[in-house]
């Protein structure tokens, strides 16, 4: 028996060490695949340190050697006003003589939340609650001897010197009035919840205010109890009415609001507010089929709007976002893709004069760092490919320089001087690296690299990404990825799998570690004998806005057609069975999966859909029209493409899964499918989860969700 035991590990060791089987318990409950990260790095102003948060506190570190210098402030001790309460996100004042921190967070929609907010002194070592209650939005003025929040749909700024607080407005009121905070649909399509700014020296207050009483509203119910508990809130379908949104100013040595007159037309879009350096409020402005985009100045002394940049499309303006002031006082720095790529320009707030600062046939992702002295922007792009990710510098005369070094995704996050940057890198096969590098891009530390993770992936068998590119019959190039068995047989065929998004501007053909849950799912169905290939068709991003806007008022028309186009290449190759194909997508990519198993039956054997929009005529406004513009303006827009329309030319094997508490892409889509589904007779399955949201997750919900689309799959592919 032990010469057996010898010859057997001796066996293994020749052939190679067998490859352990990827779980739903590694990857859903045990955090096998978990990478390590940086939570909270904050740059300290003068450029040299930054901090990062931890459990235990908020450490300082030396961007020369990554040493720790200190803990700046230690968690251990202070007296919070509950039980059990951890520091969840910490901002300094500017002198960085004292901190605010948010504790216990607790969620209302995507991004925002209330907390318990507290004000450390790092001088007198003191403590204190901002308020009594949760708020919102917490922050320090300029000068941190106040600090504003938001609670009950109203503004509030508490004095630090002695706590008196004041109520700056009071008609705000749930479902109908709300000041310095957004309402659903800005934080969802906008990405904005802070809806109030302290200008630079502290005297003024500019804000938003929401009336939102003609929106109409959606109701959700809860389960659990006798009676479900129904949830109402404020939710602009397509086409129908909007928020009206106004620009107010508080003045606080007057105690005195002025609203901002933004003129006749109310059904518009503000979807940025800033302070310029000359403390001018900086409008920015978009008209309700948001392809006219107009960023205004306006001076408190006479509070007129000044229109100082102008842009027109004929599909549609990408999303606003915060210019960058230069500190001359007189230009910012915008990106834009009037030259039909997404680049970076130089606007002067008085000539408006409109520079280029960059002329790439390639989309700019992000501006990272301005370096005013030596005239360098340092910003990251997709140079070589759409899937990658360069950080690149530019100088005065546009000559571009590459920092970054082997090709995958990177970011850079600059320290306040500009002398440094820690960077993150990532590529399909390796895990988050972060490192600090100088301003040439030359790794001075490596903060962490996750080897262990890497050796722990490297157990789990040799599966990969391999990416690719074939040309569809209508001439178009289209990017995939693809992972295969890592033990193919000769002459076998093999079921695939694709996973779709498809919605525009997102990109899921990416050489990262983005998705790296699903992309363990996906190497475990590998393991299983299944190849998985991901396809990003017309409309998705960084391949320019003629790729991109193709699909303008015909959402789902192009997308839908070059998943069949990838369908049919795969099936043409000699280790995939046409005849198994299925396809798996979650909210756009449901849509579009349950597009492919109706509109494009022929090619697909199997689809799962979760969270899908079934008709655009459901989903918020702001997105939609965008896009399509309203349902009365292009009804064949939204009804040609819906897939309630063409269930009767479903013929395969059909999941269909929800949240009933999804607030994003309502329950209501899946039940409208449903009825037309059993109208046409069509049998399908279908599992909905009580009370979870678009992200359906909590507990085991995603191990529960994921046994269930993985059982699926081995039944019906």
């Amino acid at each position: 028996m032990k010469r057996l035991t010898v010859f057997l590990a001796a066996l293994l060791f020749g052939c190679g060490l067998m490859a352990q089987e990827i779980t739903l318990e590694d990857i859903w409950k045990n955090g096998t695949f978990r990478s390590k990260g940086i939570a909270g790095i904050r740059s300290m102003k003068n450029g040299e340190n930054y901090c990062i948060l931890t459990s235990e506190g908020i450490e300082k570190y030396s961007y020369k050697d990554g040493k720790k210098i200190e803990t700046m402030l230690s968690f251990d001790g202070l007296k919070f006003s509950g039980e059990n309460e951890y520091v969840f996100e910490y901002s300094f004042s500017q002198d960085e003589n004292k901190v605010l921190l948010a504790t216990n967070p607790q969620f209302i929609y995507r991004r925002s939340y209330t907390a318990n907010y507290y004000v450390y002194d790092f001088s007198a070592k003191t403590l204190t609650p901002v308020a009594k209650t949760p708020v919102r939005l917490a922050e320090f003025s300029p000068k941190a001897d106040r600090v504003a929040y938001v609670k009950d749909n109203n503004i509030y700024m508490v004095s630090l010197a002695d706590m008196t607080t004041t109520q700056i407005t009071s008609d705000g009121e749930f479902n109908k009035i709300i000041y310095g905070t957004t309402d659903w649909v800005y934080e969802e399509e906008f990405a904005i919840t802070k809806g109030f700014f302290w200008s630079n020296d502290g005297s003024k207050i500019a804000f938003y205010r929401f009336d939102e009483s003609k929106v109409r509203e959606y109701t959700i119910p809860y389960y659990g109890d006798l009676y479900p508990r129904q949830y109402t809130y404020k939710y602009p379908k397509a086409g129908e009415a909007n928020s009206v949104v106004d620009v107010m100013v508080y003045d606080l040595a007057s105690a005195t609001t002025h609203t901002i007159d933004l003129g006749p037309n109310k059904d518009i879009y503000v979807p940025r507010l800033q302070w310029t350096l000359n403390d001018e409020v900086f409008i920015h402005k978009l008209n309700r089929h948001q392809n006219h985009y107009e960023l205004f100045t306006v001076n408190c002394n006479n509070y007129k709007l000044n229109k100082v940049y102008d842009e027109r499309n004929e599909c549609y303006i990408e999303q606003a976002e915060d210019v960058i002031f230069l500190n001359d006082k007189k230009n910012f720095i915008i990106r834009s893709e009037r030259n039909g790529y997404m680049n970076l320009y130089k606007v002067n707030l008085y000539t408006k004069e409109i520079v280029p600062l960059t002329d790439g046939q390639y989309d700019v992702d992000m501006v990272c760092h301005v370096d005013e002295k030596n005239n360098k922007i340092y910003y990251t792009a997709a140079q070589s490919e759409a899937y990658n990710r360069e950080l690149l510098v530019v100088d005065g005369k546009k000559k571009v320089r590459k920092l970054s070094g082997k090709v995958g995704t990177y970011t850079a996050d600059f320290s306040a001087n500009g002398k440094y940057y820690i960077s993150s890198y990532s590529d399909t096969d390796t895990p988050t690296i972060y490192t600090i590098n100088d301003n040439n891009g030359k790794t001075l530390v490596t903060l962490e690299d996750n080897k262990d993770l890497k050796a722990t992936l490297a157990k789990y068998g040799k599966e990969r990404k391999e990416f690719g590119k074939f040309t569809t019959s209508g001439g178009e190039q289209l990017n995939y990825w693809m992972i295969k068995p890592a033990k193919m047989e000769a002459g076998k065929k093999y079921p695939l799998l694709m996973y779709v998004y498809g919605g525009p501007g997102s990109q899921e053909v990416l050489n990262s570690q983005s998705r790296s849950a699903d992309y363990m799912w996906f190497r475990m169905l590998a393991q299983k004998g299944y190849v998985i290939a991901c396809v990003d068709g017309r409309g998705t991003g960084a391949r320019g806005e003629k790729f991109k806007k193709c699909t303008y008022m015909e959402l789902g028309k192009y997308e839908t057609e070059d998943q069949i186009e990838a369908a049919k290449y795969f099936g043409s190759l000699p280790f995939i069975d046409k005849e198994r194909i299925g396809i798996f997508g979650w909210s756009y990519g449901g849509y579009m999966s349950t597009l492919c198993i109706t509109k494009g039956a022929e090619y697909f054997k199997t689809a799962i859909a979760v969270a899908p929009v079934t008709n655009w005529r459901y989903y918020d406004n702001v997105y939609t029209e965008r896009f399509m513009r309203t349902p009365q303006e292009n009804a064949d827009g939204y009804d040609l493409n819906s897939p309630i329309n063409h269930v009767d030319k479903l013929k395969g094997n059909y999941l269909l899964i929800h949240g009933t508490a999804d607030d994003n892409v309502h329950y209501q889509n899946s039940m409208d499918l449903i009825t037309a589904l059993i109208k046409a007779n069509k049998q399908f399955e279908h599992f909905a989860y009580p009370n979870k949201d678009h992200g359906i997750y909590g507990g085991n919900t995603r191990l529960h969700l994921y046994t269930l689309m993985t059982d699926f799959i081995l039944r019906k592919l």
